[in-house]
């Protein structure tokens, strides 16, 4: 179905429960994607000729490369200036996320418009899921293919694929889809394409939205031998259909009154089966001895019943059953009755040519679990795009599935991930594919031990994990499939990984169960032994030993000496504490633990000192977890250790002194700090984002920060940042994805709340802090602030977002010194991470790299005047107070 017109509305990121990024209160539901759009233009933004938002297509597609049309064509809406093409791959799909039953209308356009000066046309095949739909063959369509359907997706993702057939290159200008109503447009079976719309006018006016509420596009028809006919008045348009005030206001009649109206239309494919809904509403008052009555025929089939439209009041006839028309032409007449004194009258029609999908797509559980595994080990392969299992020719590489009869939806049956470069933890989504005869993982570097659930997935028949860094015990269960014909394939000898276990036989279980408790003992009597012999030796300042003194009363008894302290830092005296000091001489804050000192030790080493409070129980928890974290990792963006105290009642950390404190004291302003450039936020987002992703990815067991906010942000010397506070902190077992915890902590305004929700603990609960964290970077908004209209940050940001305007939302102290790309790009990381579900949040590492972009587009966006400011002076818009002090966190 062609159209010269241009659409679109953004369907950016989902934010929050109640507030959705691309929602206005008349658009929600508008899915538009500028294809192309490329990442230096503002997004989302609003179309002047519609009203429409619309956004870029970059987060529903892996693939394809950025266009741009001839720019000497004619002057063209901005959704069609730029285009995405596909010179990779066979398949190329985009996957929106819809709701299932819900009647969509969706809209692709395809602009050729020269823009690789080959002047050589595209002729491709669109597919809905594993469905062929149609043909785009730009060869005579200068101004571009538009082509629309009506279809209820089957689930809540949808796959619109372009398929290259020959030669030349797919391309794709625009994608759109308009929930309508459900109980509008239905067939007997299959979808309906988009053939014919138009109103009957004189006018050359082309409506869409805002004038039809479902951006629906009507095109002007009028012929010679027609009247038109015309009011000023709205009509009442309430049946359903909603059809605009302006196709309503005006109709035509036959110029010759006792003639009947007649419209033909040719199919492009004779055989297809063609819905009909026409439209009708009186604009003309009649007088008392005057009526409009008429019969419809529709392809020489006369409707039920006789029709006189009221007056300003909209009445749609539709066929109830597609008919094919004779040779591919399809009439329609509108015949005079005896008892009518006017001639038939007619607003608008519509019609569609049925298209049959037959082929169901994959199961839905098996579709969402691949995609999980795809994200979860970056798999980002070109074939791995639209359904994994159909169409057979575009099966999913080291893939297979069930017999692809149409009657069923296919199921994953195989998948070969061998030599794939995958990382971590076996992926929990694999249990989700309960069909999955074979598995193989070998020759890959994962880590952690064999889950139970391999056992418990009873279609599988082969697992191969050999190659890998697994450790631990194969589950009983898993070995015990093996007498069932299972065939497993792990690394070492009898059975045993690398590293966990040493046996040369088989023992019965509880043979084994005696063992492992015999053993047990013995470690522990070796363990007191040791106790008491390191008891006698003194504590003063060495090498950090165990050390057999207890916390008073009112804190836990589990001694942080107990832990196995790292050699290279120092164990120190309270007495020590106390001259480094200065006894306690200069206080830096306070928080739930207690006081935080600044100290001196060699005479030049500054550092931090925290000092658990007597009064504190909570406090002497997270202060236990906080030594056995900082005593397990290091990097450059979590703050280092530098010593402890453990001294009967005295507790304390000594960690390095960042001399420029945390974040929240520079975004603030408060002393005199000076404002942060915004190269220099972006640079310290990045570091923060660094540290969170070697908890997630580089400790094993990977750790949860628990608590990331602005004041656990601190800041050296020349601004980098360093993660701080480790007290709320969890770690999981080797195979966990998660964990349930009773005991929900974090701050206020920054807490995830799926996480407060169900207690469910993952590394995504950390990515929706950061989200809050850096939107509180780019607003210097208060996170909570009941003053506000919106009190959350996030909620405040979607509001402001709805305005179109980055302005309102940056930091003023900024006074616009920044590029609006970057910007933009920058709140959108945010808001994704700051998203309601932990599904469609990105995970750290794809954070980092993200942010990355940003500061480079920054830097690029910069003219060569503006130099950024070395390593050794930080990057401030005025010179910093170095003598800023950490506070307590």
């Amino acid at each position: 179905m062609e159209s010269p017109r241009g659409i679109l509305l953004v369907a950016l990121i989902a934010t929050f429960a109640v507030i959705h990024f691309s929602q206005a209160e008349d658009q929600e539901g508008f899915i538009s994607l500028d294809c192309g759009l490329p990442p230096s233009e503002a997004s989302p933004y609003i179309e002047p000729d519609t009203g429409l938002w619309f956004s870029s297509d970059s987060d529903f597609i892996q693939s394809g490369k950025i266009g741009r049309i001839d720019a000497s064509l004619p002057k063209t809406l901005k959704s069609y200036v730029t285009l995405r093409y596909f010179p990779e791959g066979i398949r190329n799909c985009y996957n929106l996320s819809v709701k299932q039953g819900t009647n969509y209308l969706m809209r692709v356009t395809a602009l050729y418009g020269n823009y690789d000066g080959l002047n050589i046309t595209p002729k491709f095949d669109l597919y809905v899921g594993p469905n062929f739909w149609v043909m785009i063959d730009l060869e005579k369509r200068i101004s571009g293919q538009t082509e629309e359907i009506i279809y209820i997706p089957r689930s809540n993702s949808l796959d619109l694929c372009l398929v290259k057939t020959g030669p030349t290159t797919p391309i794709i200008s625009s994608l759109e889809l308009r929930p309508l109503a459900n109980n509008l447009y239905i067939t007997e079976s299959g979808a309906l394409k988009g053939f014919k719309r138009y109103y009957l006018t004189s006018s050359d006016t082309i409506l869409s939205y805002p004038n039809d509420v479902s951006d629906r596009i009507w095109e002007p028809k009028f012929d010679p031998e027609w009247k038109h006919i015309s009011t000023t008045l709205e009509a009442n348009n309430s049946n359903g259909f909603a059809v605009p005030q302006n196709v309503l206001k005006t109709a035509v009649v036959p110029a010759n009154a006792t003639a009947r109206f007649n419209i033909t239309e040719e199919l492009d494919f004779p055989g297809d089966e063609i819905y009909l809904y026409i439209h009708f509403s009186e604009v003309q008052s009649l007088q008392m001895n005057e009526s409009r009555e008429f019969d419809i025929f529709w392809n020489d089939q006369q409707f039920d019943k006789t029709i006189s439209p009221e007056y300003l009041k909209a009445t749609t006839i539709k066929s109830t059953t597609p008919v094919t028309c004779k040779g591919g032409v399809c009439n329609l007449e509108l015949i005079r009755t005896t008892n009518s004194t006017l001639p038939p009258l007619l607003n608008a029609i519509e019609l569609y040519a049925v298209v049959k999908f037959h082929q169901l797509e994959t199961n839905e559980n098996d579709v969402v679990a691949i995609r999980k595994i795809k994200e979860r080990y970056g798999l980002n392969r070109i074939t791995w795009q639209g359904d994994p299992c159909v169409p057979q020719k575009f099966l999913w590489d080291n893939l297979n599935c069930s017999s692809t009869d149409t009657s069923r939806p296919p199921r994953i049956t195989y998948l070969n991930l061998t030599s794939s470069g995958l990382k971590g933890f076996i992926a929990a989504a694999i249990q989700n594919l309960t069909h999955l005869e074979k598995l193989d993982l070998s020759n890959n570097n994962l880590t952690g031990e064999i889950p139970g659930f391999l056992a418990d997935m009873k279609s599988l028949m082969l697992i191969n994990l050999s190659k890998n860094n697994l450790i631990g015990f194969i589950p009983q269960a898993l070995l015990e499939r093996e007498s069932e014909g299972l065939t497993l394939f792990v690394d070492g000898e009898n059975r045993c990984l690398s590293g966990s276990c040493v046996t040369e036989k088989k023992f019965p279980v509880k043979t084994a169960a005696f063992v492992s408790s015999a053993t047990a003992l013995v470690i522990m009597v070796i363990l007191v032994l040791i106790f008491v012999f390191k008891k006698k030796k003194s504590p003063n300042s060495e090498a950090l030993p165990p050390s057999s003194i207890k916390p008073s009363a009112n804190v836990a008894s589990t001694n942080i000496s107990e832990i196995s302290i790292d050699m290279k830092r120092k164990k120190f005296t309270y007495s020590e504490v106390m001259e480094m000091t200065n006894n306690l001489e200069r206080p830096l804050g306070e928080g739930v633990f207690g006081i935080v000192y600044h100290g001196v030790i060699n005479g030049s080493q500054q550092v931090a000192v925290k000092l658990l409070s007597q009064s504190s129980r909570q406090g002497y928890k997270e202060f236990k977890a906080e030594v056995e974290l900082l005593l397990r990792v290091h990097h450059i963006n979590l703050v280092s250790l530098v010593g402890c105290c453990d001294e009967r009642d005295h507790l304390a950390l000594i960690y390095e002194y960042m001399s420029n404190g945390d974040l929240k004291h520079h975004l603030s302003g408060k002393q005199g700090s000076s404002v942060l450039k915004w190269s220099t936020r972006l640079q310290i987002a990045i570091d923060a984002a660094l540290g969170l992703e070697y908890l997630h990815n580089g400790c094993r067991p990977s750790m949860v920060h628990r608590d990331v906010k602005s004041t656990n942000i601190l800041l050296d010397e020349k601004f980098s940042a360093k993660l701080a506070d480790f007290g709320l902190s969890r770690s999981f077992q080797f195979g966990d994805e998660y964990h349930v915890s009773t005991d929900v902590a974090g701050t206020p305004g920054y807490l995830d709340p799926e996480y407060y929700r169900t207690g469910r603990l993952a590394e995504m609960s950390d990515v929706y802090s950061f989200g809050i964290l850096l939107l509180e970077i780019i607003t210097n908004q208060r996170v909570l602030d009941q003053t506000r209209e919106k009190s959350h940050i996030g909620e405040w940001t979607a509001f402001m977002l709805n305005r179109g305007d980055i302005t309102g939302i940056m930091d003023l102290n900024l006074h616009g010194d920044y590029s609006s790309h970057s910007a933009w790009r920058a709140l959108e990381l945010a808001m994704l991470c700051a998203n309601p579900s932990s599904e469609k949040r990105p995970n750290m590492s794809q954070v980092a790299f993200e942010l990355k972009e940003c500061l480079t587009s920054e830097i690029s966006m910069k003219s060569k005047d503006q130099d950024m400011d070395s390593q050794s002076s930080p990057e401030v818009s005025m010179s910093c107070d170095t003598k800023g002090l950490p506070s307590a966190r």
